[in-house]
């Protein structure tokens, strides 16, 4: 019975509580994301943003929870009630799971599983059938042409992440996120990053992911203009309340990606003092927050696209270019005699 406890039922345990902790934490650093964003959006447009629950309006994404959970959800009557309910709960749940193999530090995950990475794009892959559920679901006409914009959004813009993702491996020579992080190490500090020998790609990974999360200027899936509110015009409440919270931390969890293929990770700038003295999770909370800005300020800054546009842009630019960087980068590499051993 002592072994069974040992060697089964305590590393269970120990692994619930780190994901309960996770997890909390994911919520909490939602809450000021989501404030930071309105803030920054406010900025940009001259204007206070939030300033009215809370200190300096901290508070109002805890106000706008409790709104949320205390309304009623209503159903459409012509809606497939199972799917239609079922659909903002895997959009959640798939945008959490997603941070399960995400590494904070060197020792800070909650799985280390040596195909880290295509976990992560397996995650991310599915997530779009949260979308697709909620607008068939809803039967209407709206939801339903944001859940077809949806797939086909998504599908084009994972090619051009999946290239990306390659030449990265190319240089770290493993699928471990930990080991793309330590591939990353040298003298030189943030000169070492994969984000100067891999610029383009770089370029190409943060606009991509604003596709993949929807968010402007390619939010053509919930585009207010055209389809009211996207394949979410039906839900209220705790449901919508679910569809945001995954949407946010899936803008997280491509953050701490790029963090980590491109940044460095939970490296210091430069390795040497005083740098070497602040611990890496601050670096890589720092990173993950100068990514998060980026991604508030191009929704700030740049009008939203026409969906042929968009098309064109995964298709007929960020293919072609992230192919031709994939044969360079493993040309280099093979032939340079640089290839990871």
């Amino acid at each position: 019975m002592v072994e069974l406890f040992n060697d089964y039922l305590w590393p269970l345990l120990v692994m619930i509580f780190w994901s309960v902790f996770l997890l909390v934490i994911l919520l909490v650093v939602t809450a000021f994301v989501l404030y930071a964003d309105r803030k920054i959006w406010a900025a940009v447009q001259i204007r206070r943003g939030p300033n009215v629950v809370g200190p300096w309006g901290l508070l109002q994404s805890f106000a706008d929870l409790i709104k949320f959970a205390v309304k009623e959800p209503i159903i459409p009557s012509g809606a497939n009630k199972g799917v239609y309910l079922l659909a903002p709960l895997v959009t959640a749940a798939l945008a959490l799971s997603a941070w399960a193999v995400i590494p904070v530090t060197e020792d800070w995950m909650i799985a280390d599983i040596n195909v880290g990475i295509l976990y992560i794009f397996a995650i991310s892959s599915l997530m779009v059938y949260g979308v697709i559920m909620a607008g068939w679901a809803s039967n209407s006409k709206y939801p339903f042409l944001a859940a077809l914009r949806s797939a086909a959004q998504m599908v084009s813009y994972e090619v051009s992440i999946g290239f990306v993702i390659i030449t990265v491996l190319l240089l770290a020579g493993s699928l471990n996120l930990s080991a793309i992080v330590e591939a990353q190490i040298g003298r030189y500090g943030l000169l070492n990053w994969f984000w100067l020998p891999l610029f383009p790609m770089f370029v190409i990974f943060f606009i991509s992911a604003l596709a993949e999360t929807n968010r402007p200027p390619f939010d053509l899936v919930e585009a207010e203009s055209e389809l009211v509110a996207g394949f979410a015009v039906e839900y209220s409440s705790t449901p919508f309340l679910l569809f945001f919270l995954g949407e946010y931390i899936a803008i997280a969890t491509m953050c701490a990606m790029a963090t980590i293929l491109f940044l460095g990770g939970w490296l210091p700038p430069y390795p040497v003092a005083p740098f070497t003295w602040i611990p890496g999770v601050i670096w890589f909370v720092l990173k993950a927050l100068f990514m998060f800005f980026m991604f508030a300020m191009v929704k700030a800054i740049v009008p939203r696209y026409r969906y042929d546009q968009l098309m064109r842009l995964g298709w007929k630019v960020f293919l072609p270019v992230s192919l031709a960087m994939v044969v360079i980068v493993a040309g280099v590499l093979q032939y340079g005699g640089l290839a990871p051993r």
